[in-house]
């Protein structure tokens, strides 16, 4: 576990944007570098179907505590050589409450090859972070994080009182469960997702150490909430600010919009730092903290640190595509770059950051012309049937089937496909049945707009190393 706190942390974007690769890259200089757990089972389905480009999926693989467990997931899905370009990726089972031995195998290695890779020589802290929102995978997930020795455990996008329990559990070896957001259920009634390492590894219980929790919180008040009722020790807190990339917290109090439909963040969003230093817990502040002048402010301000996403997300370590790194760059030297902060884009509800690229789904042609379809269910919304089972329903799935499940089509409107659109970015798009590719969304901090400033004189692009030594040029040099 870790015994000096990290000024820096490096933010868990999108899925598989904060990769291996990066979190490695960042970590291998003693800041803290965390890997995305979102999706993470699409992502070593598809990387081991375009033929495991190096090899490295595999090795992680072969390194896995549990018997019978890699050679499954590698004789499913490994192509050699890679598969055919246009050709559609073989699908994986979707999220439920009850998952099939088959996709907790994925969510175990999956988390657990991330989190290993990003941890390969050297001695620095590395991290996971989830989406609360996203229920059913966390026990599983966590798990297979927890086998390869992750270090930290972030969680925002939701309330994760449960979490501090879950991570004592299962690093005991025992049984755990975690209570489901399920839309109508009635008084009484408590619909639970289950997860048992011991039966998972038939009796083998490889080490799985407790990693410290933190949690990413927009307000004070929950942060306060979280040390009183959570079922476990929470170790600190990313306090994020609206400026930040992907979901956001919505606004305090009535929603207000500005001219161009983004919604307004007044007085009461500010979290008041005199609570949080009365907690007496660790914090690091989030959201335009991308100069060394602001991370010196944050210090100041009793802080441990800061994260920092924006400045590693277009990093040439990162996941995102060169082609999406090089447009941005462009944009952002030109001075072009914008950032939109969608209220509806997002199936989850919070307001989504989107970066405008005119051949993605931030421009409103494209959007309309992409066909509907819901095939991975990571932002799925659990809902009580008639006859007491639990339903799912996702609105940005096709609109009579929203409908037909007891939502409302006026949620429909302008909501995207982020669980395609993400790993899209990343270079893994979809095929379609009918043909069509799934297109990109690309979602970024404020601080895009200036990121060009990263990018070595002499050079195209720019390192991980290059943003910390911007950022931290006092321990670089």
């Amino acid at each position: 576990m870790p015994t000096e706190r990290p000024v820096l942390i490096q933010g868990g974007m999108g899925a598989g944007v904060s990769d291996w690769r990066l979190a490695r890259a960042v970590a291998a200089t003693g800041n803290l570098g965390v890997v995305s757990g979102t999706g993470i089972d699409t992502l070593l389905v598809r990387r081991l179907q375009d033929g495991d480009p190096g090899g490295h999926m595999r090795r992680a693989l072969a390194a896995f505590p549990i018997d019978g467990v890699a050679e499954r997931i590698v004789d499913d899905y490994f192509i050699e050589g890679g598969k055919q370009a246009g050709e559609r990726y073989r699908s994986k089972p979707m999220p439920r409450v009850e998952p099939s031995r088959k996709l907790l195998e994925l969510m175990v290695a999956g988390n657990f090859v991330e989190v290993y890779l990003a941890k390969e020589g050297h001695s620095g802290p590395v991290g996971v972070n989830y989406l609360e929102k996203i229920q059913t995978p966390h026990l599983s997930s966590i798990y297979g994080a927890m086998l390869a020795g992750v270090d930290y455990v972030l969680m925002g996008a939701g309330i994760p009182m449960a979490i501090p329990g879950v991570l004592d559990r299962l690093s005991d070896g025992l049984p755990v469960e975690y209570r489901l957001d399920v839309k109508g259920a009635e008084r009484g009634e408590a619909f639970t997702t289950v997860f048992d390492p011991d039966e998972f590894g038939d009796g083998n219980l490889p080490p799985a150490p407790r990693p410290e929790f933190l949690a990413i919180v927009s307000s004070h008040i929950l942060a306060t909430a979280l040390v009183r009722k959570a079922s476990g020790r929470v170790d600190g807190f990313v306090i994020e600010g609206p400026t930040a990339g992907g979901h956001n917290a919505p606004p305090r109090g009535k929603v207000q919009f500005s001219d161009s439909g983004e919604p307004i963040y007044g007085d009461r969003d500010i979290p008041d730092l005199d609570v949080f230093r009365e907690i007496g817990f660790p914090f690091w502040l989030a959201g335009g903290y991308g100069e060394p002048e602001q991370i010196a402010e944050a210090l100041k301000l009793g802080a441990a640190g800061v994260q920092v996403g924006t400045a590693f997300a277009f990093c040439e370590e990162s996941g995102f595509t060169a082609e999406t790194k090089r447009q941005v760059l462009e944009l952002s030297k030109a001075g072009k770059a914008k950032i939109f902060t969608d209220p509806v884009a997002s199936p989850t509800g919070f307001p989504f950051k989107v970066v405008e690229l005119e051949d993605s789904l931030s421009n409103p042609v494209v959007y309309e012309k992409r066909s509907r379809i819901c095939d991975l269910g990571y932002l799925r919304t659990a809902y009580r049937r008639d006859d007491g089972t639990v339903g799912w329903r996702c609105p940005s799935e096709p609109v009579d089937d929203y409908v037909r499940k007891g939502g409302s089509e006026t949620d429909t409107v302008g909501r995207k496909c982020l669980c395609n659109s993400l790993i899209a970015n990343i270079g893994h798009p979809q095929v379609q049945r009918n043909g069509d590719v799934e297109g990109e969304l690309i979602t970024s901090g404020d601080d895009v707009a200036d990121i060009a400033r990263f990018v070595p004189k002499g050079r195209d692009g720019y390192r991980a190393i290059d943003v910390i030594d911007y950022l931290l040029p006092a321990t670089t040099s």
